[in-house]
C-alpha cells in the first residue's frame, strides 16, 4: 500500500498540496491537502487515531462515512476498520484529506475533512 492512488482534485487556493510524507506545512495552522496513503496513515498514528467508520452508515458492503477514532474523544460510537478497507473506500470516492499538522498556536491539530469535489463534503 502507500502512494498516491488518485490525484488530488478541485480548486484548493488556499490549500497546501502534499504528495509525500517529508513535505510539511510552509507555516503553522497552513491547511493541506493530499491523497498520499503515507501522508495520511502517519498524520493518523502520530495523533493515536485509528481508522473508523459510523456504524450503519454501510452501503454495497463497504465502510460509509470514514472517520479517525482519536483517543480520549468519545469515538465509542464508531467502528474500527482497517487501513485497506478505509484507503479502498476513499480511492473508490476519489476524495481528497484536507488536514492541518499544527494550530496558529503551534498546538498539534487533529483538524481533518474528506472532501468529494464532484460532490461537496463526504458522506
Amino acid at each position: 500500500m502507500g502512494g498516491q492512488n488518485h490525484p488530488i482534485r478541485g480548486e484548493h487556493r488556499y490549500e497546501q498540496q502534499v504528495t509525500s510524507p517529508d513535505q510539511h506545512e510552509e507555516r503553522t495552522g497552513k491547511s493541506l491537502v493530499t491523497t498520499d496513503h503515507e501522508v495520511i496513515r502517519q498524520w493518523a498514528e502520530e495523533r493515536g487515531a485509528e481508522p473508523s467508520s459510523v456504524p450503519g452508515s454501510e452501503y454495497g458492503g463497504r465502510p460509509g462515512r470514514l472517520l479517525f477514532d482519536f483517543p480520549g474523544y468519545g469515538g465509542e460510537n464508531l467502528e474500527h476498520i482497517s487501513w485497506d478497507d478505509w484507503f479502498r473506500t476513499f480511492d473508490e470516492r476519489e476524495l481528497n484529506f484536507i488536514y492541518q499538522e499544527h494550530k496558529k498556536d503551534g498546538a498539534q491539530s487533529n483538524f481533518f475533512q474528506l472532501e468529494n469535489p464532484g460532490r461537496g463534503a463526504d458522506r
